[in-house]
């Protein structure tokens, strides 16, 4: 774990305790552990858990620098990524976990109670379904989601719940500049703006990464995001 924590500092810029690294070898163990019973991710080697799912998640730092939002909602976590990563490196961060399916659900609901972690809410739902809800559409200071969708899509899983003046960020690929582009409608009429792509390195992975930023700056309209599937079906273009 110690060079998981160099490299941590090294490209985040976080210096993490002890207990922090605790928490992260605690959450690889149980990963591994329910990736043999169930099919949680497809990254199921220590190396990759480290650098693809927890660095990875972790380069979402870079955005906010040394000011982490209040609160945070990450749609399509999965295995919790990169919420939880995020919650240990942050701890005042105020967590809502967003993932449709069952079995990752009940992972995430028993990594936060393994962790002992607070203000943390995992909830099984569509984003779409959560846009429209009064608890949750514009209720947040940011939102996140990593390899969920294509950013015309995303936007509209992630800007409904960004209260204005909050943030929407994506992590992407390498295709992430013709995705910008391709979201530049969908962005303006949800009531965003592109604030900028961050290019991040991982030690040892080879492919592109991005961050993509984007600034809320009025009010999503009432119409959207639109029924559950509807926004992969038709795409704001």
């Amino acid at each position: 774990m110690e060079t998981l924590r160099r490299q941590i500092q090294e490209v985040t810029g976080l210096t993490l305790n002890a207990a922090q690294m605790a928490a992260f070898q605690r959450y690889e163990q149980e990963l591994l552990a329910w990736n043999a019973r169930f099919n949680l991710t497809a990254i199921r080697d220590v190396p990759g858990i480290r650098s693809k799912h927890f660095l990875d998640s972790l380069t979402c730092t870079l955005a906010w620098g040394k000011n982490p939002p209040a609160s945070l909602i990450d749609i399509g976590t999965g295995a919790g990524f990169p919420g939880i990563p995020l919650k240990i490196a942050c701890p005042s961060l105020k967590l809502t976990l967003v993932e449709s399916v069952g079995k990752k659900v009940a992972f995430c609901r028993h990594i936060v109670e393994t962790l002992n972690m607070k203000n943390v809410t995992v909830i099984q739902a569509r984003a779409e379904e959560l846009g429209q809800h009064r608890d949750h559409r514009e209720a947040y200071d940011w939102a996140v989601a990593r390899a969920v969708a294509n950013l015309p899509i995303l936007a509209e899983y992630l800007l409904p719940l960004v209260r204005t003046g909050g943030v929407a960020l994506a992590q992407k690929g390498e295709d992430a500049p013709a995705e910008a582009h391709a979201a530049e409608r969908a962005i303006q009429v949800l009531g965003g703006k592109l604030r900028k792509l961050t290019p991040v390195e991982l030690p040892g992975v080879a492919d592109d990464r991005f961050l993509v930023v984007i600034d809320k700056v009025h009010q999503t309209p009432p119409g959207y995001p639109r029924r559950v599937g509807l926004p992969a079906k038709k795409p704001i273009v």
